[in-house]
């Protein structure tokens, strides 16, 4: 397995979902729920997140073809959006492509189940994660890759459910200042991630710039 890829692909997947970060939402779509009732939605998400996973990894390039664009362009592009995203983490506040709008999270309040509309899509596989996988993806060039890039995916997912699954333990230990501190560390790796794809995609579309 190639492990620098694995680790760098499973730092921006953590830092997009963000497990602690998204624990207040996920405790309040599931506030009327018991800890059966959360565990089930945790279960139904989880179910979602890695089919969509699946689903983006097997379909990204065809879907880039589809469209006549290039992978470096797309990678432009995902990187700039990863940028945005990481700058309202940086900031405290919530990304809208992810999140929603404030009409968008008053809809969300009146779902039923919440498991794969808001909290799978667009919440935890947004634009984001989708761009995130479609350019990790692209990049590949062995099985040493392939191996990585289903390791750092699942280990997201894992350590995503994980907290989910423990919500009213870390509910009563973390605080807002563990939530902030950790949303702005993940907001600058996520920036330093996203910086990355940029300037490689443009040092491939610009070769005069290097």
């Amino acid at each position: 397995m190639d492990t620098a890829f694995f680790l760098k692909m499973f730092a921006a997947l953590f830092a997009i979902m963000n497990p602690v970060a998204n624990l207040p939402v996920f405790l309040s779509l599931t506030s009327d729920r018991d800890a059966a009732g959360q565990r089930a939605v945790v279960y139904t998400l989880a179910i979602a997140l890695v089919l969509g996973i699946v689903i983006v990894a097997l379909a990204g390039d065809a879907l880039l073809a589809l469209f006549g664009i290039s992978v470096d362009a797309f990678r432009l592009a995902g990187g700039f959006l990863i940028l945005l995203i990481a700058l309202n983490l940086i900031s405290g506040e919530q990304s809208k492509a992810h999140h929603g709008t404030d009409a968008e999270k008053a809809h969300h309040a009146q779902q039923d189940n919440p498991a794969i509309y808001p909290i799978t899509i667009p919440i935890l596989l947004g634009p984001g994660t989708i761009s995130t996988l479609i350019i990790y993806r692209s990049q590949i060039t062995g099985i040493e890759q392939d191996i990585a890039y289903a390791a750092a995916s699942f280990a997201a997912v894992g350590l995503l459910i994980g907290t989910f699954l423990a919500a009213p333990f870390l509910s009563k230990v973390l605080g807002q200042t563990s939530t902030s501190v950790m949303s702005r560390l993940m907001g600058m790796i996520l920036a330093a991630i996203a910086m990355d794809m940029m300037v490689s995609s443009l040092k491939s579309l610009l070769p005069g710039l290097t």
